[in-house]
């Protein structure tokens, strides 16, 4: 969860945009490219361009096909060209990122390294081709259900994508983040609604990402960056855009996704929208109360708790609560405070921790601080809390609900077999659920516990800690509503291309006329899965 696209309204339905003003979709002279589209992101930067979003949609229904037909390997490069820029930039994008989000040198600098390595996993995912998913049953005269004609079966980009881009991760969820990479990687051009919490970092990251386009060659239109809730709301409702992500609250995320799906024309909608992350220790895991109650308060306190898989809710048997609590404790008075990432998360945060401490049944444990200065951002140190199984049922969403920053619930539980009925019922949609339990402990209960977590959450972890999403290709980072708005995909990871994808299937078409991917002689030599002809009087053999 992060705070996303709910602050203040602009007047009218312009947005400044970056990216070049030509209306034409057709590659240009690289070096001429790249300078029309350095000059007319400078100019958006300092605030002097600013265009209708009816000719931002234009720009990226013109772009869609010239865009579509790229070979992978030239959007590879073209990846690859955005990454080194992005990286050629650090110094200055950090700089900016420290002063209009508050993070911490150390976080911004492997942040900026992660967008950067995700830009090369896709581009090395789209050279792959297995993407692409290609199948082609030739034509069969002899198939068993009667003469079967040539089909070829192909995943092609959905067109323009509108990203909402997150707050808490002003590189790898903003303008150059994992959805861009993906829609970019897909053939995808892609619209950026940026977040108000770092304009100017979105901004000239949007003038880097620009430029690194046109000069690897790509058609004008296929990147541009849109500043202003009310443009993003009249982009999401254009009939020229085919899919939306965004990653923010529940609140924002379900309007917008009801929104795209009250369309004439619905859409889909990939939205992140919150998640508590629930841990659960077993019994058998308890010997090393302090390396959890280490392990939990890192977790909990990293970037001020204002990350989308911090644990919300960790689960210890009642006979070792009160060892592991004060394990927690220790961790968490060492905690230095840090700045949130703005005033309205800081609000929202401060008004979290009163309603959670207030609840019959919550104890507080370590009582967080919040300082705020006169333009009423906040700086705070973590919050503990702990309450019985019982104590949280009673409660209801007034503490289940997500607390976007540090803030956490210790939840004392009785009988471990309570704790698979309790997760389905409490914890329905999330991110990530993570279980501790000791070594060889695979008994019935941990097995049966395990599969139900598998059905409510995107990652299951063992032994260790949610902060923190390896870009890689098995990664999942999604989960059942509320984690997300779409279960079938991921935000993270080279399976997140498939969101801007769709298939269609060739029947009896001419060679000639077939996409590259399906095409006998395979010039962009992709994997093709072939069903030969023939091969249907053996099905049912098992072969």
């Amino acid at each position: 969860m992060t705070d996303n696209a709910s602050t203040a309204t602009p007047p009218s339905a312009s947005a400044t945009a970056t990216g070049a003003a030509s209306g034409s979709a057709a590659p240009a002279d690289t070096d001429t490219a790249a300078d029309t589209a350095t000059a007319a992101a400078t100019a958006a930067a300092a605030g002097a361009d600013t265009v209708d979003v009816q000719a931002i949609a234009a720009r990226a229904s013109a772009a869609a096909r010239p865009f579509a037909q790229t070979a992978p390997r030239e959007r590879a490069r073209a990846l690859v060209a955005v990454a080194d820029a992005l990286a050629a930039a650090s110094d200055e994008l950090i700089e900016t990122a420290m002063d209009e989000t508050g993070l911490a040198r150390p976080r911004l600098t492997g942040e900026l390294k992660r967008t950067v390595v995700q830009l090369k996993l896709f581009a090395e995912t789209i050279v792959d081709g297995a993407y692409l998913d290609a199948r082609i049953d030739p034509a069969d005269p002899d198939f068993v259900l009667g003469p079967r004609p040539d089909l070829r079966r192909t995943l092609v980009p959905v067109g323009p994508v509108l990203n909402f881009a997150g707050s808490n991760f002003p590189f790898a969820f903003s303008v150059a983040g994992g959805d861009t990479a993906a829609a970019l990687a897909a053939g995808c051009p892609i619209i950026v609604k940026g977040h108000p919490g770092h304009p100017e970092l979105s901004k000239r990251t949007a003038a880097i990402v620009t430029a690194a386009l046109a000069s690897a060659g790509m058609p004008d239109g296929v990147f541009q960056l849109a500043l202003g809730q009310e443009a993003g709301v009249t982009l999401l409702k254009d009939e020229r855009i085919r899919a939306g992500s965004f990653t923010g609250s529940l609140r924002a995320g379900r309007m917008l996704a009801d929104i795209a799906a009250a369309r004439p024309r619905p859409i889909p909608f990939f939205g992140e929208l919150g998640s508590v992350n629930p841990v659960f220790v077993f019994p058998s895991a308890t010997a090393d109360a302090a390396a959890i109650g280490a392990g939990f308060a890192a977790s909990i306190s990293g970037s001020a708790g204002q990350l989308c898989t911090k644990p919300g809710f960790l689960f210890v048997p009642a006979d070792a609560a009160t060892e592991l609590t004060a394990s927690i404790a220790a961790a968490v008075a060492d905690v230095p405070e840090h700045r949130m990432l703005n005033p309205q998360i800081a609000s929202g945060f401060s008004s979290r921790q009163h309603t959670v401490l207030a609840v019959e049944g919550v104890s507080t444990v370590v009582d967080g601080a919040l300082r705020t200065d006169g333009e009423q951002q906040a700086w705070v140190t973590p919050t503990v809390a702990s309450t019985t199984v019982a104590a949280l049922a009673a409660a209801g969403s007034a503490v289940l609900d997500e607390a976007f920053g540090p803030l956490s619930v210790v939840v004392a539980y009785d009988d471990v077999s309570e704790l698979t009925a309790l997760a389905a019922e409490l914890f329905p949609g999330n991110l990530t659920a993570t279980v501790f339990v000791g070594e060889g402990d695979a008994s019935p209960v941990v097995e049966e516990f395990v599969a139900t977590l598998s059905e409510t959450s995107g990652r299951v972890l063992f032994g260790g800690w949610p902060t923190g999403v390896a870009v890689t290709p098995a990664m999942q980072h999604g989960g059942p509503y509320p984690a997300t708005t779409s279960d079938s995909g991921t935000s993270v990871g080279s399976a997140a291309i498939t969101r801007f994808l769709r298939a269609v299937t060739y029947q009896d078409a001419p060679e000639a006329l077939l996409p590259p991917q399906l095409r006998d002689d395979n010039p962009w030599n992709v994997p093709q899965r072939i069903a030969p002809a023939g091969d249907s009087a053996a099905w049912g053999q098992l072969r």
